[in-house]
């Protein structure tokens, strides 16, 4: 039976709430789009740092545009920004002998891991309660992956994940929308110079 993770992530908040606590999230984000509508959902349940960590974006140029616009976001928001170096090299380190791979196959599962441990490990170092990505917003990401990719390195971390599928509940409508109100910057592809192919 497939699991239901938005009522998995409805049912840690509600026991959250019941406990009367507001714990640290450490939200790692691809982007500001598809952060907006991840934060407008969270922030009442959390005191959330945006963590932007992702070496598979093809140029520094890209990187940076997508850095400054989920800073920016941040600022309007009011919520905690860290933000690490364009560390291309880790990408395709990890990614190699896996670049012809379809879009949503091993290639992007290595990538997930990646990004995900390195989440965790700055969570775990850095004293916060839970983490967990953006990235199951995007009706094209496999949310049950990600899920138990986030699961595993949990376990391994010692730090909770809050299981998500952000795109539940109009979670991808309501990031187009906000990315219109808030003016950002989208953009038509993943990141990585394979998915823009």
């Amino acid at each position: 039976m497939v699991k239901n993770y938005n009522k998995e992530m409805q049912n840690i908040i509600l026991q959250l709430q019941k406990e009367k606590k507001k714990p640290t999230l450490l939200l790692h984000s691809c982007c500001a789009p598809c952060s907006s509508s991840v934060i407008e959902r969270l922030k009442p349940y959390f005191e959330i740092t945006v963590y932007y960590y992702n070496p598979n974006i093809d140029s520094l140029e890209e990187y940076q545009l997508r850095f400054n616009e989920q800073k920016r976001l941040c600022e309007l928001l009011g919520v905690n920004f860290f933000g690490e170096q364009h560390l291309k090299e880790q990408f395709l380190n990890c990614v190699k002998g896996y670049e012809k791979e379809v879009e949503g196959g091993s290639r992007c599962k290595l990538c997930f891991n990646l990004r995900l441990n390195k989440t965790a490990e700055f969570a775990s170092n850095n004293g916060y309660e839970f983490f967990t990505t953006t990235l199951s917003v995007s009706p094209l990401k496999n949310s049950a992956l990600l899920n138990e990719i986030g699961f595993e390195i949990a376990k391994e971390k010692k730090v909770k994940f809050l299981y998500a599928d952000f795109k539940k509940q109009n979670g991808y409508i309501r990031s187009i929308e906000l990315s219109k109100e808030y003016g950002l910057y989208r953009q038509n592809y993943c990141g990585c110079e394979f998915s823009k192919r």
